[in-house]
């Protein structure tokens, strides 16, 4: 078959990708990579250690040893609360190498989070950073008996295993077997632990990283967005794997200074960020310089990126930011611009190998141009939610994942977000977007972020209320709130604009970036 081998997988020149039936996935990812002369190449920079190919494989090993020498058998789930460094990796493919399940979570959730996912998981095995002790070890001790064993690690440690023994056998699976779970960020409920199999991580980084992103060998890629969800783990751990490329981790709280501090440091040519984070970079590139001349392109996922952030971002660093949606449940974008087709205001096209519909609550395909429900399908979909037998066969429908998102195509094809759909208002009968209020709202000089929510009137009737946070030397009132809705009443449809305006020093948000838009409505 014609084409190109990564590892033991072959992707033809038709984009089809080929898998045998006995598939370990830390093969492809963690164990060609030596003998095909990388063993002395960067895969991991931090500010205080490189870690080479070569290393990164003997370390999985040691980890994949470890993790057995415990005591946990294949099928077992380890969770890992653990920071963006060197160990992330090594427990991670240590795990699946050795057939045993990782789970990474959030590391900025408090104690009850983490009782409640130990407990839903069944886990065999908590390993977490120690910066985070002061909520998992409460978590644990609220668990009582029922708690796993938990475990340190340190920032590079291969869990106190010797790095030098002998190699790792892969565990026998196959392509569609369990391999690792995300838990969903939980922003509308209890958070749900998608199971992703053997393939998932092959689909996303072959289908976004590179067939849409062009991801090489020669690529450093750095995000802002966090190892433990699904972006960032493509972003700047299975993408830079799949190719041979370089990873350049952070455990800090990303900021305006840290990130351009990563930049300048680091020279990445692929950025990944989210649009609250672009915000605030842009507030702070009003008063600095920085150097973008390594990065060839930036990614924006986690919320719809606002056209006017996508302008003033290439005014002031000559880049442009490929703005895209994914999901926890499909594991990375599935919709996205390109550098070569890209339209801002929109989230681009159908990545190739994923089919979109959007679809009427019969579950009718819309008219172009229609607003409707996203269903997405795509070989990298989780298989089903871990305990969640009616949330699987609600929201996984005959090989089709029901996103949960309200889109409508413009007259070009390209999909453009209006909001989750329990996000929508019905404003004067008509169906309004709080996205595109949002967006026009950005596009004022002086407002740095928006959300809008319904709330209704002294009628009962709901109409649009704004949550602004401020940018720097701006100052709230009565004179800015008119002016805003006069911006909004000369941009947007008369009824769109926000009956109220509420200013708030920060929005409530998902780890992932995303509004919480529900929190504003109580």
């Amino acid at each position: 078959m014609a084409g190109r081998m990564i590892g033991n997988v072959t992707i033809g020149d038709d984009g089809t990708i080929t898998i045998p039936a006995s598939f370990n996935v830390a093969v492809p990812f963690i164990d060609r990579h030596v003998a095909e002369g990388r063993g002395g190449k960067a895969a991991i920079r931090t500010t205080g250690e490189t870690v080479t190919y070569a290393q990164l494989a003997q370390r999985v090993d040691a980890t994949g040893r470890a993790l057995l020498a415990l005591g946990l058998k294949p099928g077992d789930r380890v969770l890992m609360v653990v920071k963006d460094c060197p160990a992330f990796f090594h427990l991670f493919w240590g795990a699946i190498k050795a057939g045993i399940v990782p789970v990474p979570l959030n590391t900025l959730l408090r104690a009850a989070d983490y009782a409640y996912m130990i407990d839903d998981s069944g886990c065999r095995l908590v390993a977490y950073s120690p910066e985070f002790a002061t909520e998992v070890e409460p978590a644990l001790a609220q668990l009582g008996a029922k708690a796993p064993p938990a475990l340190k690690v340190t920032d590079d440690a291969s869990i106190g295993a010797d790095a030098t023994g002998p190699a790792l056998a892969p565990h026998p699976a196959k392509p569609t077997d369990d391999c690792f779970w995300l838990y969903s960020s939980g922003s509308t409920g209890r958070p749900k632990g998608a199971v992703h199999r053997q393939r998932d991580m092959v689909v996303t980084s072959e289908l976004y990283g590179v067939r849409t992103l062009g991801v090489t060998e020669a690529d450093i890629c750095y995000s802002a967005a966090k190892l433990f969800f699904a972006y960032g783990q493509g972003n700047a751990m299975t993408f830079p794997l799949w190719v041979g490329g370089t990873a350049v981790l952070d455990p800090a709280r990303p900021t305006p200074d840290s990130t351009f501090a990563n930049i300048e440091a680091f020279r990445p040519t692929l950025y990944f960020g989210v649009p609250t984070l672009y915000a605030a970079q842009l507030a702070a590139l009003e008063t600095r310089a920085v150097d973008f001349s390594s990065v060839r392109a930036c990614v924006s996922a986690g919320e719809a990126l606002p056209s006017d952030i996508f302008r003033r971002w290439q005014d002031r660093t000559g880049t442009i930011i490929l703005d895209g949606i994914g999901s926890t449940e499909m594991l990375h974008i599935f919709l996205g611009n390109r550098l070569d087709d890209h339209r801002p205001g929109t989230s681009g096209r159908a990545v190739p190998g994923y089919v979109a519909e959007i679809r009427d609550p019969d579950g009718s395909t819309v008219k172009p141009g229609d607003s409707g429900r996203l269903w997405m399908k795509g070989e990298s979909a989780a298989a089903y939610y871990w305990n969640k037998p009616e949330k699987t066969a609600e929201t996984m429908v005959g090989g089709w994942l029901d996103t949960g998102d309200t889109y409508r195509q413009d007259e070009d094809g390209y999909f453009i977000y209006e909001g989750r759909s329990d996000d929508m208002l019905k404003v004067g009968g008509i169906w309004c977007s709080p996205v595109e209020i949002e967006g026009c709202l950005i596009g004022h000089p002086a407002v740095l972020e928006s959300a809008v929510v319904g709330r209704a009137d002294a009628d009962g009737l709901v109409k649009p209320q704004a949550f602004i946070v401020l940018k720097p030397g701006n100052d709230a009132g009565a004179k800015l709130t008119d002016a805003l809705m006069a911006h909004c009443k000369k941009t947007l449809a008369p009824y769109k604009y926000p009956r109220w305006v509420e200013y708030v020093g920060e929005l409530p948000k998902t780890a992932t970036g995303k509004i919480q838009r529900f929190k504003l409505r109580t």
